[in-house]
């Protein structure tokens, strides 16, 4: 791993490969490994660089309220060099990162060349009905007191699919098993409750959408509903995989993201 530092912050990430720079954003409960097929998948003609989000693998913690994501992606990006010029970086964030993404956008516009949400919301609140919003705060706030032995069982069946190999599981179980509780706790606290609605509409870079027909975290309705308001995206829907489609489905997930970037480099 290497890292930089953004105003103190230590951030890590991965980094494999030469050509257009594609940047990795994981979920929640992650950190860069999840990534780890697609960044030797997708090296063979992109710069792929995933990091770990603060509070999360070998980046320091988020600080308290001060800092927007955004804003430290943005440090990262302008460091590494990829922030203007030819070498702007393609975003491509999951989940919890598609937020992240979006924070990017809203706060600093110039620097995405395009950008990938794959199982995105426009923040939980901006996506899902109230109620269901605190739902998803309670019980993850509930659960930064457990162990992961206690959590992995009840989040795998929304990750995955019935159709998911026990290897699938495996792997997205070893990455929970890591989480740091103080991390997702400041995380939590900074976006659970984001709504990036208004952001949306103001999207001027290509964007893709790209969803597992199955997933039931982030639905069908969620991407039909963000595919309606940014102008000009393009919504895939990967078959009979759920939220984690990257890891059901890599190769259909990686040939998506490899057309997608062909037409839209440069």
């Amino acid at each position: 791993m290497d890292t930089v530092e953004v105003d103190g912050l230590r951030v890590a990430y991965r980094r494999a490969g030469q050509g257009p720079p594609l940047v990795l954003l994981h979920g929640a409960y992650e950190d860069s490994r999840v990534w780890d097929r697609q960044l030797d998948d997708l090296s063979d003609e992109f710069t792929v660089i995933a990091w770990d989000t603060p509070g999360c693998g070998g980046s320091d913690e988020l600080p308290d309220g001060s800092v927007a994501l955004g804003d430290i992606l943005a440090g990262v990006l302008e460091t590494l060099g990829l922030a203007d010029g030819p070498q702007r970086a393609h975003v491509l964030g999951l989940s919890f990162g598609s937020g992240v993404a979006l924070d990017l956008w809203r706060r600093h516009p110039e620097i995405p060349a395009t950008l990938i949400l794959a199982s995105a919301y426009a923040g939980w609140a901006g996506s899902l009905p109230p109620e269901e919003v605190e739902r998803r705060y309670a019980q993850a706030s509930a659960e930064l007191d457990k162990a992961p032995a206690e959590i992995i069982p009840v989040w795998l069946p929304t990750l995955l699919s019935e159709r998911a190999t026990e290897s699938m599981k495996a792997q997205v179980a070893r990455l929970f098993e890591d989480f740091r509780p103080a991390g997702m706790r400041s995380l939590l606290a900074a976006s659970g409750r984001a709504d990036y609605r208004p952001v949306l509409p103001t999207i001027s870079v290509p964007t893709l959408l790209l969803y597992g027909s199955v997933d039931v975290r982030s639905p069908l309705t969620v991407a039909e509903e963000m595919h309606r308001r940014i102008p000009g995206s393009e919504l895939m829907v990967l078959p009979d995989v759920g939220h984690l489609s990257f890891i059901e489905a890599p190769e259909a997930f990686d040939d998506a993201v490899r057309r997608w970037l062909h037409t839209h480099e440069g």
